[in-house]
C-alpha cells in the first residue's frame, strides 16, 4: 500500500483506492511498472492455481480428457478474472487418447514391479498379457532382417541397454552472469536442405519398428527410459492422425531394463506380465488453443501476446513443461486485470495445444491468422513441423503487421533471469528498457542468441517479434523434464511470481510503447551453407 500511496499521492486518489479494486493505469509510466510489481509480489496466486491445475488435474496429453478438464478449468477462471473475448479455437488433431491403468511386471526368474509407463498412444493391451523377452536393439529397417523368424510370443526389448551414467554437473543449479553472458552471441545462419528429410526419417522408425514387430507375431515392445534415476516418459513422438503403434509399447526405467538385459543375455530369458486399459477417443478429432484478452484502446495499434503451451506428456503432472509457463501467462493476466489497467494495443493471452506433438497449437495460429507456408498438407505431426520451416515462399495474411510482440515462457518452473533477442538486435534496445526495472530481480539480461523447441519459434521463422525469456534451469533438464517426477515439488513459488510478475510489466509495456519492436525482414529461401559437404545419409 505505502507503494501505490508514493505513486497516486492525493487524497482524492486515495479515496478512489478506498471503494475500487484497484487502481485505474492508463499508460506503462514507471508508476505502472511499481505497481504490477506491487501487486504481483506482494498478493501472488501463483501457487494456488498451480496446484487446483496440476495437483487437481494433471497430465494434459493434447486431445485427452485430462487436457480438456485442464481447458475447461483455464477458460473458466479467465472468464471470473474479466478477461474479454475468451474463446477457443479448434486445429484438426487426431484421436484422442486415455489411458485408465498400468502395470508391468517380471515374474521370472524372481517377482519384481517394474518402474514403467506405457508410450502415449499405444494401443491396450487385451488384459494381461504375459510372454518372455528377447533382447532385439533395433534403431533403423536394415537391422530388421536378422530378427525375422525369431519374435513371435515375445515381449521385445528394442534398445541397447548401456551403462549407467556419470553425471559430472549439479542436478539442480541457477545461473550466473558468465553462464547467461554464453549466450550473448550472434550465431550465424545456417541451413541444411535435408534436415527435415532425416528428422522424419528418425521419427517415422517407432512406426515402422512396430508394424515389424506385430507381422513377426511379437505381443508387445519395449524400450529404455533414457534417463537413470528410475525415471520414465512415455513420450510418444512418433503419433500421427490415424497411424499409431502397432502393438502394445512401454518404456521401462534404465535401471530395470538393463536388469531384464542382462538376465536375458546370462540366463534364461525373464517372463514379463504387462496390462495396459487404455482407450482411444474418435469422438473430436479438433484440438484446442485457448484465448482471452484485455482490448485495447486504439483498434489501429495492434496487439501484443503472452503464451505458454498447455499441453504435457503423461508422466508426471505437467508442471514444469509446462503447467508452470501456463500459469505465469493467467498469474500476469490477473495481475493486470487486478490494477485495472487500460492499454493502448490489446494484450492477448494464449494457452497452446499440440506443442508436444510439433508446435502444432502455435503453429495453427499462425496458419489462420498471420502467413502461410506451403507445405504438403498429407504431412502431419512431426514431419509437418519439419517441413513447415524450409517451404517456401512466405505469404503474409492481412492480420500479419497486427502482432507487435510475442512473449513466451517454457523453460521450466525457474524465475525469469532475461530474454533472447533471436539475433534481432535491432530489438536489445527496447527490450533491454522493459526488463531494465527487474535487474534487481535478477532479470535484467538481453542476449542475443537464439533458443529453439517452443511456441515463439515459428514467428520468428516468419519475421515477427517472438521472444522466450532465459529462466534458471533448476532441475529442468537434469531430471524434471518429461518424466514422472513432474510435480508441483519441482516449481517454486517465488520464481512464479517474480516470472508472472514481469511478464505482466512486459506486456504492459509492449502495449503501451509510441514504437513497435523492430522486426526481421520477411524470410526467403536461403542457400545451402556449405554445399560441398558430404553428409552421413543416416545422421
Amino acid at each position: 500500500m505505502m507503494i501505490r500511496k508514493a505513486l497516486l499521492g492525493g487524497g482524492a486518489l486515495l479515496a478512489m483506492l478506498a471503494t475500487s479494486p484497484a487502481p485505474l493505469l492508463a499508460d506503462a509510466s514507471e508508476g505502472q511498472v511499481a505497481a504490477v510489481m506491487d501487486e504481483g509480489l506482494n498478493r501472488s496466486e501463483a501457487m494456488v492455481m498451480a496446484s487446483e491445475l496440476l495437483d487437481g488435474i494433471g497430465p494434459r496429453l493434447t486431445n485427452s480428457e485430462g487436457y480438456r478438464r485442464a481447458a475447461d478449468w483455464a477458460t473458466a477462471r479467465m472468464t471470473r478474472l474479466g478477461l474479454q473475448n475468451v474463446h477457443r479455437e479448434g486445429f484438426e488433431f487426431g484421436l484422442g487418447w486415455n489411458v485408465d491403468s498400468y502395470r508391468a511386471v517380471m515374474v521370472t526368474p524372481r517377482r519384481i514391479e517394474l518402474t514403467a509407463i506405457p508410450v502415449a498412444w499405444s494401443p491396450p493391451t487385451e488384459g494381461t498379457l504375459r510372454a518372455p523377452v528377447v533382447l532385439a536393439p533395433m534403431s533403423k529397417a536394415e537391422h530388421f532382417a536378422q530378427w525375422k523368424g525369431k519374435l513371435a510370443g515375445k515381449v521385445v526389448l528394442i534398445s541397447m541397454p548401456g551403462t549407467s551414467g556419470e553425471p559430472s554437473k549439479p542436478a539442480f543449479q541457477r545461473y550466473d552472469d558468465k553462464q547467461i553472458g554464453e549466450y550473448d552471441k550472434y550465431d550465424l545462419p545456417s541451413f541444411d536442405p535435408h534436415a527435415a528429410d532425416r528428422r522424419a526419417k528418425r521419427t517415422n522408425f517407432p512406426l515402422e519398428l512396430s508394424r515389424f514387430l506385430k507381422a513377426e507375431g511379437a505381443v508387445a515392445m519395449v524400450r529404455i527410459s533414457y534417463r537413470d534415476g528410475k525415471l520414465v516418459h512415455g513420450e510418444g513422438y512418433n503419433f500421427r492422425p490415424g497411424e499409431t503403434l502397432a502393438l502394445p509399447a512401454f518404456e521401462v526405467a534404465a535401471e530395470d531394463y538393463r536388469r531384464l538385459a542382462r538376465l536375458t543375455t546370462t540366463g534364461t530369458a525373464p517372463t514379463l506380465e504387462l496390462a495396459l486399459a487404455a482407450r482411444f477417443d474418435a469422438s473430436n478429432l479438433m484440438a484446442e488453443n485457448l484465448f482471452g484478452e484485455i482490448p485495447g484502446s486504439d483498434p489501429k495499434a495492434g496487439y501484443v501476446m503472452a503464451g505458454a503451451h498447455f499441453d504435457s506428456w503423461i508422466a508426471g503432472d505437467g508442471a514444469a513443461d509446462n503447467g508452470a509457463g501456463s500459469v505465469v501467462v493467467l498469474e500476469a493476466a490477473r495481475i493486470l486485470m487486478r490494477l485495472g489497467v487500460k492499454p493502448r494495443r490489446t494484450i492477448r493471452f494464449a494457452l497452446w495445444a499440440g506443442e508436444e506433438q510439433g508446435l502444432l497449437g502455435s503453429r495453427a495460429y499462425i496458419d489462420r491468422h498471420l502467413a502461410s507456408r506451403p507445405i504438403d498438407p498429407k504431412l502431419t505431426g512431426i514431419a509437418a513441423y519439419s517441413a513447415w520451416s524450409q517451404a517456401w515462399p512466405i505469404t503474409p495474411k492481412p492480420g500479419y503487421g497486427d502482432l507487435k510482440a510475442y512473449f513466451n515462457l517454457d523453460n521450466g518452473g525457474g524465475k525469469i533471469r532475461g530474454i533472447y533477442a533471436e539475433g534481432n538486435i535491432a530489438a536489445e534496445g527496447m527490450l533491454g528498457k522493459w526488463l531494465n526495472p527487474f535487474a534487481s530481480l535478477g532479470a535484467g539480461r538481453v542476449v542475443t542468441g537464439k533458443t529453439g523447441g517452443t511456441d515463439h519459434v515459428f514467428m520468428q521463422a516468419i519475421g515477427l517479434p517472438g521472444y522466450q525469456f532465459i529462466q534458471d534451469p533448476l532441475d529442468y533438464d537434469s531430471r524434471v523434464h518429461h518424466t514422472s517426477i513432474d510435480t508441483l515439488d519441482h516449481l517454486r513459488g517465488d520464481d512464479l511470481r517474480q516470472a508472472a510478475t514481469i511478464m505482466a510489466a512486459m506486456l504492459l509495456q509492449a502495449a503501451n510503447s509510441d514504437k513497435d519492436l523492430p522486426r526481421m525482414p520477411l524470410p526467403s529461401k536461403p542457400v545451402p551453407t556449405d554445399p560441398f559437404k558430404v553428409r552421413d545419409p543416416d545422421e
